[in-house]
């Protein structure tokens, strides 16, 4: 005859009450990570531009997707500012890492960019300085960046790129394309770094689309093909409302299936004056 185990009382009750203190410890940790999502989704849209300028014959927009992962948010930003003489800023970046230090970082970022373009107009000079002023602080982390200087009514574009994903363009005489300049390192990891830059003139109507590598890089796409997704929606939409290019530029990142931030910045151009 088979003998059948029989459970002490005390056992069992010594059991159910070490699961019932492993499910209150892991509530407590989903609730702590909780938290701390909802902390960094809020001090990342504090650190965000509430608005973006809108100046003559000229028209921007962003869209901003948050991690797929759920538990991670990113140090992608965006910003766009007026400058002297009419000129205005326009940048996006990427941090390395997905925490609120991360955060905290594209916060110092944003801010240095903004505070060295008021010194001068030329990207590579402020992407330079920028540069250098992130690496004193010490915080150990890098960021790729695109920031560019733009003149509506003389169309004088030059742009500097750290590191970061090229900037597609289209125009209404059926150009379009993705603008391969040349560019420095990610800020933020080696002094006294020089960035190049490259200046065009643009006459017209048309739209530059700016973006993070969540947009056009994940596991099921390579950047390449992403940037040409990006090229093939732009192309459609230039001349549409730049809220709705940027909409559906920040489509592309759910065909990567992207598991990273994803940021898309619009500039509508419309044209030198006199040109349409």
């Amino acid at each position: 005859m088979r003998r059948h185990r029989t459970t002490h009382p005390d056992s069992a009750q010594e059991a159910l009450l070490t699961l019932g203190r492993l499910v209150d410890e892991a509530l407590e940790r989903i609730r702590v990570q909780r938290a701390r999502v909802e902390l960094a989704e809020a001090l990342q849209r504090h650190l965000l531009p509430p608005q973006l300028p809108q100046l003559p014959r000229l028209a921007i927009a962003a869209r901003y997707t948050p991690s797929h992962d759920g538990l991670d948010v990113g140090g992608d930003w965006y910003d766009a500012f007026p400058m002297t003489n009419g000129v205005v800023g326009i940048a996006i970046g990427d941090v390395q890492g997905h925490d609120v230090e991360a955060i905290a970082f594209m916060g110092q970022a944003r801010t240095s960019l903004r505070a060295l373009a008021c010194a001068t107009t030329d990207p590579g000079e402020v992407l330079s300085r920028a540069n250098d002023l992130l690496i004193s602080m010490g915080c150990g982390l890098f960021a790729t960046c695109c920031f560019l200087t733009f003149d509506p009514l003389s169309g004088a574009l030059a742009i500097s790129r750290a590191g970061h994903i090229p900037m597609v363009w289209a125009t209404s005489a059926g150009h379009s394309g993705i603008i391969l300049d040349s560019g420095g390192p990610p800020l933020g990891i080696l002094p006294g770094e020089i960035y190049p830059v490259t200046r065009r003139r643009l006459e017209e109507p048309g739209s530059l689309v700016m973006v993070t590598d969540g947009v056009v890089e994940g596991p099921t796409y390579p950047i390449e093909k992403g940037l040409e997704e990006v090229v093939r929606r732009v192309c459609s939409g230039y001349d549409g409302d730049p809220d709705e290019l940027a909409r559906e530029v920040v489509k592309v990142a759910d065909l990567t299936g992207h598991c990273d931030d994803a940021a898309v910045l619009v500039v509508r151009y419309a044209g030198l004056p006199g040109a349409g």
